[in-house]
Order: structure tokens, then sequence, then C-alpha cells
């Protein structure tokens, strides 16, 4: 949070300034970036945040997937039920084939085993 003074009186708001960060880069690297960005029509620096903020929420999405896939795996081992992976292909096509489809209905785990 910012704080501005003016005279007696004074500004909240919620803008916050950008932290200075030192990269320390291969020359091959900088010069892959400076031309990278260039056909981007970007200056290096704005080149760098986009990728690295890229690459920040692709990690976060990651890690979510991770997050999501030990759940289900839980839910898996607590119930024993999955569907079959070509029953909900088919499913699915049929549906977008725009086909009538019943409910898929699980599986017991220890009957597929």
């Amino acid at each position: 949070m910012m704080w501005c003074y003016l005279g007696d009186t004074f500004y909240v708001s919620s803008f916050s300034l950008a932290i200075t960060t030192t990269l320390k880069l291969s020359d091959d690297l900088k010069s892959r970036i400076a031309t990278a960005a260039e056909s981007a029509g970007k200056t290096p620096h704005a080149f760098m945040v986009e990728a690295l903020e890229a690459e920040t929420r692709r990690a976060e999405l990651r890690g979510e997937f991770v997050t999501q896939a030990l759940k289900a795996e839980q839910q898996v081992a607590e119930y024993g039920e999955v569907y079959a992976m070509d029953a909900v292909h088919r499913h699915f096509r049929d549906r977008l084939a725009g086909k009538k489809t019943k409910p898929l209905k699980p599986q017991s785990i220890k009957a597929r085993r």
C-alpha cells in the first residue's frame, strides 16, 4: 500500500510499485531474448516479464492439477469407483453427435482387477 502525503492530508492507494529484481543472464541468453523481443515488437524487459508471468501461471496450473489428481486418487481409494475410459469417450462422442445418452455408471475398481 502506498501513502501519499499532501500537506495536512494524505491519500491511500492500493497501487503498489514494482520491485526491482536482478537476473544474471548469460550473454547468449541475453542476445536470444533481445532477438525474440524485437521480433515480438517488445522491449526485452516486457518480453521477460511476460515470460515470467506465463511460466508462473503454468506452474500454478500444474500445482492445481496435481492437487486435484491426488484428491481424485484418494476418492478412488476411499470409494473404489471409477469410470471405464472407453465408456467415457463413447459417451461424450455420442453426446457431441447429438445422440441421447444414458448417465454413466461407475464401476467398482475391485471388480476390474
